[in-house]
């Protein structure tokens, strides 16, 4: 969704800029003359993190490609290279392996400004964490969920077919949908299950809250279902954002919910501190009948502080504590580090 976004945003226009303020020459009909261009987007992030006082050193890359193929058939893949490095026991030093995998190739087909279908392997659009939180500058805790497997598995992606799009309903909210199939694959790195699904969101542009709820029903295995619910508030008056989701299936089931307050509404410090934001998150898991070795293995909480400074739009330090719960032993979690979103066009602009 954010890729079919910016295929829209971030084009190039087939004749030079028109300066500020400077009335074009042709009407609405010169928009036809607009002809998109590729882009590399992505993010790049260095995170430390202590589990337990144990450090880990975590470098990581995610580009994304965006090649346009005609007005309305579009080709988007993202990639991850990152690396877990870590001090052996007894040893000196840190020591990990490059992780290289990709974690969706889709072609889109724009059929209107209500439906997009999509074909390939991509995101599983269960809950919202997944598809929109993400890449490392999105997010504003490193720290995954630990509800976040539910629903979309160990690679976080399916292979199949996807309908996707959204209309407003009437002058007082709009609707999101998506509906997808997946089929079973046990090639890498497109493995994937067989499985069928859907999301629903509801959006009140005055209120800035959304809420939805997902639903996906395992073809294969257990057959089981699973449900989720996810809400986003975004208060008028207040540089407040709320996050929550909730999700339960047979593996087990739990919530999180995540507020996060930007400092700018203080009176003291208005210039630095209007680029801080502090956040919180609590989130609790619940082991159910069926095992999964994505999950915990046992119920655990964990309570999570944090601060972020954003030096400027896309580039963040990052950083928070957390205390986990569980019958397996209580363990503090620290994260430090910087990350940095990127955007870069791959054709040049044409000058008249």
């Amino acid at each position: 969704m954010l890729a079919v976004l910016a295929f829209f945003v971030l084009q190039r226009p087939a004749s030079a800029q028109t300066a500020v303020g400077q009335v074009p020459d042709k009407g609405p009909e010169n928009l036809r003359d607009i002809k998109p261009a590729p882009i590399v987007s992505g993010s790049a992030g260095f995170v430390t993190t202590f589990d337990g006082g144990q450090p880990h050193l975590g470098p990581i890359v995610t580009p994304v490609l965006l090649v346009p193929l005609t007005e309305r058939w579009l080709i988007e893949t993202r990639a991850t290279f990152e690396s877990d490095l870590a001090e052996p026991p007894g040893g000196s030093g840190f020591h990990g392996v490059l992780r290289k995998e990709v974690d969706y190739v889709q072609l889109d087909f724009i059929a209107n400004r209500y439906l997009t279908v999509t074909f390939g392997r991509f995101l599983t659009p269960f809950g919202i964490f997944n598809e929109r939180l993400y890449p490392v500058w999105i997010r504003n805790l490193q720290s995954d969920p630990l509800i976040l497997p539910i629903g979309i598995g160990p690679s976080n992606a399916s292979t199949g077919g996807m309908l996707r799009g959204g209309f407003k309903a009437t002058r007082q909210f709009n609707v999101t949908y998506a509906a997808y199939y997946s089929a079973l694959s046990t090639a890498a790195p497109v493995d994937s299950d067989r499985l069928a699904g859907g999301r629903v969101g509801v959006f009140l542009p005055q209120a800035r809250l959304e809420i939805g709820g997902s639903y996906q029903h395992r073809l294969q295995g257990e057959r089981s279902n699973l449900f989720g619910f996810h809400l986003i508030w975004q208060p008028q008056s207040l540089p407040l954002d709320i996050r929550a989701e909730t999700a339960r299936s047979r593996s087990g089931s739990g919530y999180w919910v995540e507020p996060a307050y930007r400092l700018s509404q203080l009176p003291f410090w208005r210039n630095t501190m209007r680029r801080a934001q502090v956040v919180a998150r609590m989130q609790q898991f619940f082991v159910g009948t069926l095992t999964s070795d994505a999950l915990p293995g046992v119920n655990t909480k964990q309570f999570e502080f944090g601060l972020n400074y954003y030096f400027m739009d896309g580039w963040k330090a990052t950083s928070s504590y957390g205390r986990q719960f569980s019958a397996e032993g209580n363990k503090n979690v620290w994260t430090m580090g910087m990350t940095y979103r990127f955007v870069v066009p791959l054709a040049p602009e044409e000058s008249e």
